[in-house]
Parts: C-alpha cells; structure tokens; sequence
C-alpha cells in the first residue's frame, strides 16, 4: 500500500498550526476534520462545537494569539466566539491551511502500521483506507462530556454543558448548576437574566481572578520578573485576596489548596451576583427525589433544571488506549512534553496540554518542535538524538514547575506554562530549521524507520 504524507486530525487552533508548521518545514501533510470548515470548537456551527452564544475567550486575545498572525489590537481584550472563529479562519486563509485540509471527513480508526499509521475515514458514507507515515493527534479535549452519577432520580431536565447553546433554555425555570469551571460560572451569569432562580452547587473551593485589574487583562500583567514558585503564590494569592476577597464572602467554600494548584476561574461577574443574591451558592448534592435536591448541608430546594459543568473525559476514540501509552487507571497518556510518544517515533498527540497563560502560541511551539524533529528525522541528520533519549527516559515526568497540582482527570496534563516552553525553547535549540525541505527517505515497501 502507498504510504502518504503525515496526517494531522482536527482543524481547531492546533490543527491549524500543525498544518501550519509541517508546510513550512516543507513536510507532505493531510488534514482531517470531521466539519465542513476550519476553527474547530470555536465554530458554533460545528455540530461537535461545545460552544455558547455568550462565551468569550477566557485568557486575553494578547495571551491567547498566534505571535505571526496577531489579532486585531482595536478588538476586544477577551473576544466573543464569533470573532475567534473568523480570526482562525483567517489564520487559515493567510497560510492557505485549507488547501491541505479534507473536510467533512471523520477518523473512523488509526492502527500501527509496519509503514506508519493506516487510517481509516469516511467521506459522504464512504469509507477510504490510506497508510501514512506519521500521526499528529490535534482533535482537542473538549468533546466527551464527562457525566457523573447523581443520587437519585431528576425529574426535570438535566443538560450538560456541552448542550447549552442560549439561556432561554432557562426561561422562567428554577435552575441549579452543578460545579464551578469557567463555563459553569459563564452559564451560572446567563441564566441570572432569565431564570426564575439560580443556584449553584460546588463539591470543593475554587480561586477566582477578575478578568480585569486597573483596566488591563489580569494575564497580561506581571511575568517580568521570575519569582520562586512558592514566592509567587503568595504574592498572587495576596493580591486577589485584596482585590476580591475570599470565596467564603460569597457564600461559596474557600479552596484548600494554593493558588495556581488547580485551574482557576477567571470571571468578573459570578461573584458580583453571588454578592447580590442573584445566584445562591449550594453545598455538594446528597440526595435527589423528583425535583428536590438535597446538599451536604441538609438544606434542600426544589428545581427545573440541572445544568451540569462537569467538564470533559480525555478521550480519542479513534485510537486504542495502548497504542497512546495509556496505562489503565492514569487519566491521560504517559507522553514526553504531553506529546512525545515513549516508544514509536511516527505518534504525537498535539495539544493535550493546559496552562495559564500557554495560549495558542505555546501551542504552535510545539507544533514546531514535532514539524522539525520530522524534518531532521527524514533528513537524517541525527540532531533528534537528545529528544528522541529524552521521550524514551520521561515520558513519565511532566514539566509542572513544582507545583503540587490536585489529582483531578482534567489536572493529568496540566504544566507549569514557563517551564513547559523552556523545555520547548531547549529542543527548539537542538532542532535548527533546515535550509531545505527535507525528502523522503528511501523505503522498501512496508519498512518503517524506528526511534
């Protein structure tokens, strides 16, 4: 069988700059995405999309943007879903991304080939196999909503996040979020506007930053000076006391864990209505009969709809768990950089990776790491020695800088973002862009170059 190119799954922001950095290292690459345009989750149109009407970006355009292909400095600081999607989309454009991308077309199955990778996908019903001789894995992490079981049976209606699309959902209904990410908090202020009531329950303590502080985005502030990571979350932790308070002035649980230890929520408005009694904050639930719910504090209320943001399940369906290097038990693959497989040199899940402030270009980093290890690769230039030793010898490590993150699923791939793109930064180092495209190595048919 013809062995092609590299495959690169997904078309959202680390599709695109997969693709991006495999066609300009002069690389042969196919693009797969399952929806009929790029931009990936920020598509409302998607129908894979888990966005919302109202959803903004959560770190600023400034944090958040590719560095060659920067936002409009006139727009917004944190821009409506709308606008990040026509900016990916002319990401897309400028860089002729499209043009390499097979849209409409899903990944039905990725096996080890003694060549590669043969993929399976299927196109308007119709299935197609093909052998390529790299996978770049890029199709996110927010597809798989993770639902948890509740004690007892609701008899209104339950939705998760990934469900809700407007708050007139809410119309009228006396409304209980269940957990307090990002987007719990953003829908927990959307339904204030439309509910009959809205409360809130949480199972443990969260830190909340304002999106703004003196008028600036709060992520664009600090960073030029590198405290000791203990330093820091003291100092932080300091500053959003005395610019917000506690949780535990709001009605909600203090955390008992240190700032920067768990995702944080960034929402200037959740407490402002927490404050006002707009939304009311509830203990973990207990019990559910019909439509009353009971918490950890005995208290109980009676409700319309259960809004569940309980986040998302890592999940790749169209990869086995073993060929990731996913022991059973572990919440996310044992990857060197959350990337690097530890055995097979042709495997790279792109994009499993969270941090404060990585933003898009932390992203395309790494993108151009694995565009170059490729390249010097087909080369042969022998220059991917100290990376390929390094996959081999931590796959198991992360780079969290120390931090002593909770053990939470969605935590399992999280880094510390300076540390992370220092180690980048080093194999960037190591990996020079060649002057000349690279050409394919001479192969025997079904031969595979082996780490």
């Amino acid at each position: 069988m013809e062995t092609h190119g590299y495959a690169v799954v997904g078309a959202g922001p680390m599709g695109l700059a997969c693709v991006r950095a495999l066609t300009r290292a002069g690389l042969p690459v196919t693009g797969l995405e399952l929806h009929t345009d790029v931009g990936g989750l920020w598509d409302i149109e998607n129908p894979h999309s888990t966005m919302y009407d109202s959803a903004h970006l959560i770190s600023s355009r400034h944090m958040t943007q590719f560095a060659e292909h920067p936002m409009d400095p006139a727009g917004a600081a944190y821009p409506h879903h709308s606008e990040v999607r026509d900016y990916l989309a002319s990401y897309a454009e400028r860089f002729d991304l499209r043009s390499h991308y097979e849209l409409g077309t899903r990944v039905v199955s990725a096996r080890p080939h003694e060549a590669g990778w043969e993929l399976v996908t299927e196109h308007d019903g119709e299935q197609r196999t093909r052998v390529f001789e790299g996978l770049l894995v890029a199709s996110g992490t927010l597809h798989t909503p993770r639902l948890p079981q509740l004690p007892g049976e609701f008899a209104g209606t339950v939705l998760h996040s990934s469900q809700y699309r407007s708050p007139s959902v809410f119309t009228g209904q006396r409304v209980l979020v269940v957990g307090c990410g990002n987007s719990g908090a953003d829908i927990a202020v959307d339904a204030v506007h439309h509910a009959a009531s809205v409360d809130m329950s949480v199972r443990r303590g969260y830190h909340f930053l304002p999106k703004f502080v003196a008028g600036r985005p709060i992520d664009t502030l600090g960073g030029r000076l590198r405290l000791p990571r203990a330093v820091k979350q003291r100092v932080d932790g300091a500053l959003i006391r005395g610019l917000v308070g506690r949780p535990s002035d709001y009605g909600l649980p203090d955390p008992d864990y240190r700032l920067y230890e768990s995702h944080p929520v960034v929402n200037s408005l959740v407490l402002h209505h927490l404050g006002h009694g707009d939304i009311t904050a509830r203990r973990d639930i207990t019990a559910i009969e019909g439509h009353r719910v009971t918490f950890g504090d005995g208290e109980s209320a009676e409700y319309d709809v259960l809004l569940l943001a309980t986040g998302y399940e890592l999940d790749y369906p169209f990869l086995d768990r073993g060929d990731l290097a996913w022991p059973a038990g572990v919440d996310a693959p044992q990857l060197y950089l959350n990337v690097f497989h530890p055995e097979r040199d042709d495997l790279f899940v792109m994009g499993m990776v969270e941090a404060t402030g990585l933003g898009w270009e932390g992203r395309h980093q790494q993108a151009l790491l694995v565009a170059r290890y490729l390249a010097h690769r087909r080369a042969g230039t022998g220059a991917t020695g100290p990376l390929d030793r390094a996959r081999r010898e931590r796959s198991t490590q992360r780079e969290d800088g120390g931090y002593d993150y909770l053990p939470l699923a969605r935590m399992a791939y999280y880094v510390d973002k300076q540390t992370y793109l220092d180690a980048l930064s080093a194999h960037l180092a190591e990996l020079p862009e060649l002057p000349e495209p690279p050409a394919a190595p001479a192969r025997r048919a079904g031969e595979r170059v082996h780490a």
